[in-house]
């Protein structure tokens, strides 16, 4: 007899405290001993999250009305620039942005941790001046208290699948997946393999806008498929993108969040990032969507591209599974290369196991999407002259 649920169904239990809540590795062991079916009935909920650097992120703020008012037009929080081209008072600051003073040493995610931590934040501002807002400068102090709005609105998040990185050749690349050692010294990846929310849902039947998320230690959602969606990629029996395929567009608000979750990064000689951390919980609807939830990190595979090529689509020097590349080790062309995760394993449980209370615990219930994300989308490039 074939298992169906509806989120409302799943919703029920969860308001009643009794729904089954496991994070996506505690399933394998669930699968492994009651197969598919069964399993099926008995779980209601995966937890999937990942903790890995996104620097599409960024905040939206609006300090409030000065006395006279002004309207910005050159920001500066702690000396990294935000844009002011919107209203009188927004501003929204990205998180690879860096200082003018500090370069990569300090940037756009530093202040937004800073904000967060309920720290003071510089905010110098500028404007040529006009009758309904004659100020032409302010210099002050803000946190997250006194200004009105601060939300966290990241326009491409939580990749699905990510091709890992090598070097063949014979200088050391400093690149935004970490220092690559020549002459295939290491293999730099990032993702949360079976963790990771769009491996475990990969035709996104349960996620799309509107869906609620776990976003930075506060409660966020979906709004929005992400810069550089692309959900036509060739995919293998279980679904599964063999490079980077759908991502995601989530907000929330800052106001709520942690830098537990949330942290600066700087790449050496390359630039200012941001670890995001990002948790969704994935319904049991049916057996098909249970059998993607249990797949395994030696079931998912991904490419090894070489950054030497100094194109956007790089060769690939090999293919190899989540399990692989957890190892330590990968074989390229026979020689056997040292692995490192760009994405905190730790981290990422420990998110998925925080949601899971969440839902369990605290009645956070799922929300359907209120639209789905389009199919069959396939990514432009950008060619000089072309019209």
């Amino acid at each position: 007899m074939t298992v169906k649920k509806t989120f409302e169904e799943i919703n029920e239990k969860i308001r009643k405290g009794n729904a089954v809540v496991v994070t996506a590795e505690e399933l394998a062991d669930i699968v492994e001993e009651k197969g598919i079916s069964d399993a099926t009935k008995y779980v209601d909920v995966v937890t999937t999250a990942t903790f890995g650097p996104m620097c599409s992120t960024g905040a939206f703020l609006n300090f409030g009305h000065s006395d006279p008012p002004i309207r910005m037009e050159k920001i500066e929080l702690d000396n990294v620039s935000a844009y002011g081209g919107l209203a009188a008072v927004d501003a929204y600051i990205g998180a690879a942005e860096p200082s003018t003073d500090r370069g990569i040493e300090y940037g756009g995610a530093h202040v937004i941790c800073n904000l967060i931590d309920g720290k003071k934040v510089h905010l110098k501002a500028y404007s040529k001046g006009t009758d309904c807002y004659p100020r032409k400068e302010i210099d002050t102090y803000i946190t997250k208290d006194s200004i009105n709005e601060a939300y966290l609105y990241n326009p491409r998040n939580c990749y699905q699948n990510y091709s890992a990185a090598a070097n063949t050749s014979d200088r050391t690349l400093y690149t935004y997946m970490g220092v690559l050692q020549p002459g295939l010294g290491n293999v730099n990846y990032s993702t949360s393999g079976e963790l990771s929310p769009l491996l475990k849902d990969p035709y996104l039947r349960t996620i799309g806008i509107g869906t609620r998320i776990f976003l930075a230690g506060a409660e966020g959602y979906v709004a929005w498929q992400g810069t550089q969606f692309a959900s036509g990629k060739p995919r293998g029996e279980n679904g599964i993108p063999l490079s980077g395929a759908c991502t995601l567009a989530v907000i929330g608000n800052l106001k709520e969040m942690s830098t537990e979750y949330i942290q600066p990064a700087i790449f050496e000689k390359y630039g200012v990032s941001m670890f995001v951390g990002i948790g969704i919980p994935i319904p049991v609807l049916d057996s098909d969507l249970l059998f993607n939830l249990s797949v395994q990190n030696k079931d998912i595979y991904t490419n090894i591209l070489d950054y030497s090529v100094q194109r956007s689509n790089k060769p690939v020097l090999a293919q190899c599974s989540y399990e692989e590349l957890r190892s330590g080790f990968v074989s390229i062309e026979g020689k056997k290369v040292k692995t490192s995760p760009l994405t905190s394993l730790y981290k990422s449980r420990e998110i998925a196991r925080v949601l899971k209370s969440w839902v369990a615990e605290k009645g956070f219930t799922l929300q359907p999407p209120v639209a789905p994300f389009p199919k069959g989308v396939t990514l432009k490039s950008l060619e000089q002259g072309r019209l």
